[in-house]
């Protein structure tokens, strides 16, 4: 087997725009991201639903229609 082929790991604290810090480990020395999990407007409850071209409403008209 070849000696020293696996890339080093590091201790890293991963560093988001807003601010939030994660501590884990990588083969990169340095982490920064630009969203995260706290940030995320998923994760967060911020997510809009927007149906601009009222296709729910022609979904569930083809549905019904199907359906009879």
């Amino acid at each position: 087997m070849k000696k020293d082929i696996q890339p080093k790991v590091f201790d890293v604290t991963i560093r988001c725009a807003c601010g939030h810090t994660y501590e884990t480990i990588s083969t990169s020395p340095k982490l920064e991201v630009d969203i995260c999990s706290a940030c995320h407007p998923f994760f967060t409850g911020q997510q809009k639903f927007v149906d601009t071209a009222g296709r729910i409403e022609k979904f569930q008209q083809r549905y019904d229609k199907n359906k009879k």
